[in-house]
């Protein structure tokens, strides 16, 4: 993967924040930032699986376990 430069404007407290935890935790800013946009992009697919997942058909639960043979009535 090539890296490339990245320029955006925060706030300054919140610039001062990752200053502060990546020198606390000893983490390049850099990889930290890279990171926190890998998760963001992460959950934001997930929320649209969830969209998708949502209008699939349901089972009822004990259909389910005698399905899987788990039933305490066999």
């Amino acid at each position: 993967m090539t890296d490339v430069q990245f320029n955006v404007r925060i706030d300054q407290d919140l610039k001062s924040a990752v200053e502060n935890w990546c020198q606390s935790s000893g983490e390049a800013i850099g990889y930290f930032v890279q990171e926190a946009l890998i998760d963001r992009l992460e959950e934001l697919e997930d929320i649209e699986d969830l969209k998708t997942i949502r209008h699939e058909p349901t089972r009822p639960f004990a259909e389910v376990v005698a399905e899987l043979g788990l039933d305490e009535d066999d």
